[in-house]
């Protein structure tokens, strides 16, 4: 039956409502709430922004189909008041008796050639609550639209709230009409407030988190039922500011600050801090709120939630404390190898070279380590391409000359790659000092880098040393090379032994040493 309603709709014709005997005699319906006076309601707005709020849908309409348009009493995502009626999806939705959607306008051949879905706002979903009156004349929706298509729709949630605030919406203009014929319909309205108030309840109730809400000035008027659940405070015991008294006192001060520079600022609240529970346990809680605007941007009231992170924080915790004791043993690791290697030499003169430059290795990977570390520890900037390098190069410096000159290198790169990069440009630099740049008082390292596309190019040049000689064998600095740049980082190396001295182009996925990609 909604469906022969629907393409009556279309056809303009003179369809039964329930009752209500033709459009003509639904029209007169509408005209009894007299709809100009209704335009940018104050309750209607509140109610269409939760449902827009409710749904996540960027805009969110409460509709009346008159005969030749739809017109918007409360608008938000759009510029228009109304539209023509041939366009409406509305006039669908509102003869449904039930939540209409549309999951995707474009495949559904009543909306595919719809100007509303091949031009601006390009209507992809819709879900419309019909607005019925107390006489059966369906009269429009209260819907929330999307450019994006939503394959599962809304949640089971969000259509019985959608279905709950289409219900307050017919409250206000049933309100409304009983006003304009000067009823003394006034204990009626308070009744039919109060069911509103409980169905509000209802929905608020049935969220996992706590919620509340604030008047304009920020003191709290309500708690839902999760709240005291967890509190165990009495009903109307935290209103006001009594609310802070359930705040851990350290945390007291920094959840106050936050509340009131929101409140002054109109700006969402979030803040941590402990509540105390029923049992007298304090737990941490992750507190956020937004006020709600009317058309002049003053604050009409603040709705919020507390939701218990503790759990969640103290396994951060927990993985910050082993993180560090992982740390420090490693870097303790370090010391330990470079010790033994350096005892073993001592009995072993003719393993002195060999165990000077393993540790120098060792040590090289101790100064990239101390980039390693936990995330709490962490500048902003600390695993900055270039501040790894000049740790790594600054034993090379002379009476306080660069060695190696760094120019740009300003990429945050991942943990995982701080080692190779140190290993990879160690060995480089232990090179330039045995036969290149690095081996004359003169000598110099030029180091460019600089992002080109998707892709990180690293130019080492040595300057003012000896010739480069191309080696006759392979060694093992051209097998780290091939580990560290090829198969650990996916790049490439490019190598030209020249009279000027040793050049070598190093090619990275950007991706892939910095945080953009994870190791694998």
């Amino acid at each position: 039956m909604a469906a022969s309603l629907a393409s009556s709709f279309a056809k303009n014709a003179a369809p039964h409502y329930c009752g209500i005997d033709g459009d003509a005699a639904r029209l007169e319906i509408v005209r009894s709430f007299d709809p100009d006076s209704l335009d940018d309601d104050v309750e209607l707005n509140e109610l269409r922004r939760f449902a827009g709020d409710l749904c996540e849908s960027p805009i969110a309409l409460v509709t009346l189909v008159e005969k030749d348009r739809q017109r918007f009493l409360s608008r938000q995502g759009v510029d228009v008041p109304e539209t023509p009626r041939d366009v409406s999806f509305c006039q669908h939705a509102m003869v449904e008796g039930e939540v209409m959607q549309v999951l995707d306008a474009r495949s559904d051949p009543r909306f595919a050639d719809n100007v509303l879905v091949t031009h601006s706002p390009f209507i992809r979903f819709y879900a419309g609550a019909p607005l019925v009156s107390s006489e059966g004349a369906p009269l429009g929706a209260l819907c929330v639209i999307s450019p994006n298509a939503r394959d599962g729709g809304l949640t089971e949630l969000q259509r019985d709230g959608l279905m709950v605030l289409a219900q307050a919406v017919m409250r206000r203009l049933e309100a409304r009409r009983r006003e304009v014929e000067h009823s003394s319909g006034r204990e009626e309205a308070d009744r039919l407030l109060r069911a509103s108030q409980r169905q509000f309840d209802n929905l608020a109730d049935a969220l996992p988190q706590m919620a509340w809400s604030t008047d304009p000035s920020g003191s709290v008027d309500y708690f839902n039922a999760r709240w005291y659940e967890y509190t165990g405070v009495e009903e109307g015991g935290h209103h006001g500011d009594a609310w802070v008294e359930a705040v851990y006192p350290d945390d007291r001060a920094k959840a106050n600050e936050a509340w009131e520079k929101a409140v002054s600022s109109k700006e969402p609240y979030e803040v941590e801090y402990r509540l105390k529970r029923h049992d007298d346990e304090y737990r941490w809680t992750l507190a956020r709120g937004l006020p709600v605007l009317d058309e002049a941007g003053e604050v009409l009231r603040w709705f919020g939630t507390n939701t218990d992170i503790h759990d969640h924080k103290m396994l951060i915790e927990s993985q910050e404390l082993l993180s560090r004791e992982l740390s420090h043993r490693i870097k303790n690791i370090f010391s330990v190898v470079t010790g033994l290697v350096s005892f073993a030499s001592r009995s072993h003169p003719e393993m002195k070279s060999m165990a000077t430059t393993i540790g120098d290795r060792i040590n090289a990977l101790g100064r990239a380590h101390n980039y390693v570390r936990p995330m709490t520890e962490k500048p902003a900037d600390d695993t900055c391409l270039k501040h790894v390098l000049v740790d790594l190069f600054a034993p090379y410096d002379h009476e306080g000359r660069e060695r190696v000159r760094i120019d740009g290198g300003l990429i945050e790169i991942s943990e995982a790659s701080i080692t190779p990069f140190a290993l990879i440009f160690h060995e480089l630099a232990t090179n330039a000092v045995k036969y290149g740049a690095l081996s004359v008082p003169d000598g110099h390292v030029d180091l460019c880098i600089h992002e080109r596309d998707e892709n990180v190019l690293i130019e080492w040049r040595e300057r003012g040393g000896p010739p480069a000689r191309e080696p006759t064998g392979r060694g093992f600095g051209s097998d780290l090379l091939e580990t560290s740049l090829v198969r650990q980082l996916k790049g490439s190396v490019e190598r030209r032994w020249l009279e000027s001295g040793l050049e070598i182009d190093i090619l990275l996925p950007l991706a892939k040493i910095t945080n953009m990609e994870k190791s694998t």
